[in-house]
């Protein structure tokens, strides 16, 4: 079948970092729960499920939590045991006998978490005693078997325990670069410890670490530079999802509505932009009829931020090229289409059809939903 050059675009290399990406299109930090147990240890399962998919031009592993406090849903993977480290080498292993590019996205859930998941059972850890509301996490009931659950009521950190975390979160991106990863990803979206500290509706610190927009930013700015420290600032990116309404739809993973969030997000932009970080990662509300991003917004961000931008929510060829063409984007993330088509890159060049993705084996359980989907036979 003839190449599809209405997406020539989305196939021209991309300079991130030290690497020369295959094309624009990347996988996304996409949850999964089926880590190994126990443990929480990324499985020869998990190793299959990315080599599938490692023609991405750029691929980010699921949300691995920094330490055991860091977890808010059953089943996900850890970055901070030997253990843990040696099952996420078979996955790299895997992933550059296929040519591919994966960081690690370093993950701390912070206050959406359950009693259950934390260790000894004790409350979760979040910048201030405030409950997430609207949000549901997993949490395991028997051997294989998941359910629902109210997060639980979070205690907040003392000063030094915030410090002691943005060690932990150096020693995480140690642990990725030992694991075989090409660089990592600070998960600073989604309502989750990092974007729990930008916002105010989760911060109401009085320390160093809350009250104005320069202290509410300053975790994510320690955590970025202790990790640059490790790895490198060409091998480092962050995710942010900067929501600017709220429909009644949106829940707290999905972000964090500020009452200014073009002013708290560009200037966090413009703080990475001077630690020389590689890319910035925009996740856009991706539920059904959700509000695009304000074009302002985009290219703001661009004149802001001198590095590679990656969008991803709801993406489609077309919507990509329109943010290619626009200039406000470098490189988009395919979700639930890429869960389904292990061979997208292929499928968009060629214009050929897409398998639906099934929503009931999104999270947990074994290959069905997750490895079994097809590539295309031209049936």
């Amino acid at each position: 079948m003839e190449y599809n050059m209405e997406n020539a675009a989305l196939f021209t290399p991309l300079t991130l970092g030290e690497f020369t990406l295959k094309n624009r299109i990347a996988l996304p930090p996409l949850t999964r729960s089926r880590s190994s147990q126990p443990g929480n240890i990324a499985s020869d399962l998990m190793a299959e499920y990315y080599a599938q998919r490692s023609s991405a031009g750029f691929m980010v592993s699921e949300g691995t939590q920094i330490e055991p406090r860091g977890q808010g849903y059953a089943w996900t993977p850890g970055i901070y045991t030997p253990q843990q480290i040696a099952g996420w080498k078979k996955v790299t292993d895997r992933v550059h006998q296929q040519g591919g590019v994966i960081f690690a996205q370093l993950w701390h859930v912070g206050r959406v978490s359950h009693t259950s998941l934390q260790p000894g059972e004790q409350a979760p850890v979040a910048p201030s005693a405030i409950a997430a509301t609207n949000v549901k996490v997993f949490i395991e009931t028997g051997p294989g078997t998941g359910a629902l659950a109210e997060p639980s009521a979070p205690r907040a950190l003392t000063t030094d325990e915030v410090r002691e975390l943005v060690t932990l979160y150096a020693t995480a991106a140690r642990n990725a670069m030992a694991a075989g990863f090409d660089g990592v990803e600070l998960h600073a979206a989604n309502g989750y410890l990092i974007n729990q500290f930008m916002s105010v509706h989760t911060n109401q610190r009085d320390d160093l670490y809350g009250g104005s927009l320069d202290n509410r930013l300053r975790f994510l700015r320690e955590v970025t530079r202790a990790v640059v420290d490790v790895v490198g600032k060409s091998r480092v990116g962050v995710r942010f999802a900067p929501l600017f309404e709220s429909t009644g739809e949106d829940r707290v993973y999905l972000g964090l509505v500020e009452p200014d969030p073009f002013t708290t997000y560009i200037e966090a932009a413009k703080q990475l932009n001077q630690l020389g970080i590689a890319y910035l990662s925009i996740a856009e509300a991706d539920w059904d009829n959700a509000p695009d991003l304000p074009h302002a917004f985009c290219q703001a961000l661009r004149e802001t931020f001198r590095g590679v931008l990656m969008y991803a929510g709801k993406y489609t060829a077309e919507k990509a090229n329109r943010m290619l063409d626009a200039g406000l984007g470098d490189l988009f993330g395919f979700g639930r289409t890429f869960i389904a088509n292990p061979d997208l890159p292929a499928r968009i060049a060629h214009n050929w059809p897409l398998n639906p993705a099934d929503r009931n084996t999104l999270f947990g359980g074994g290959a069905a939903g997750y490895t079994d989907y097809p590539q295309y036979s031209g049936k």
